[in-house]
């Protein structure tokens, strides 16, 4: 069953999403969840509060889905292609609303590290697991490699959201994933 805070966050998500981060406030996250009036600030006295909240639910929500992936190794190049792919259209797809709002939480979160938290800690286990791949599938430079490899996945889930949807993501992917290696 789902909790009053936890329809907080899937509203305020789904709010700062679609209409961005002004978006957020406590009267629309209630009215977005159907919940009473001042339910979200039972939960999140301040604004900052709820967008540290949403920060949170969104580094818990994409560690829930993309669990399992971060826990596998590879020693197969065209496997971790296709993985890595998959995890685009996923997070370009079915979780667009949710990404959208983890960028807009990136860039308001420029002025307040306290927000920022979570979801650095999120994308430092991903730096370390992808570190590790690259290393595995013999990376000559892995540092180099990382920061390309990281640069290019932020690249195509931004084109994704804002330009095309329905951009390829396999054969990008494996263009940037074999440079990575080969640099």
């Amino acid at each position: 069953m789902t909790t009053t805070r936890e329809r907080a966050l899937d509203a305020a998500v789904r709010l700062v999403g679609e209409q961005g981060i002004r978006a957020l406030t406590h009267a629309r996250v209630d009215e977005r969840a159907g919940l009473p009036k001042g339910s979200t600030s039972n939960w999140f006295r301040t604004r900052a509060a709820l967008m540290t909240g949403v920060s949170e639910w969104i580094a818990e929500q994409e560690t829930h889905d993309l669990g399992p992936v971060l826990t596998q190794q590879f020693d197969d190049l065209e496997a971790f292609i296709d993985v890595f792919s998959s995890v685009i259209e996923l997070l370009t797809g079915q979780h667009a609303v949710r990404t959208r709002a983890r960028y807009a939480l990136f860039l308001e979160a420029s002025s307040d590290p306290e927000l920022f938290q979570p979801l650095r800690a999120q994308r430092e286990g991903m730096e370390a697991w992808s570190r590790q791949l690259l290393v595995t599938l013999g990376a000559k430079h892995p540092d180099a490699a990382l920061h390309a490899f990281m640069a290019f996945g932020d690249g195509i889930v931004l084109h994704r959201l804002s330009i095309d949807p329905d951009a390829p993501v396999r054969e990008s992917v494996a263009v940037a994933v074999r440079g990575c290696l080969a640099a």
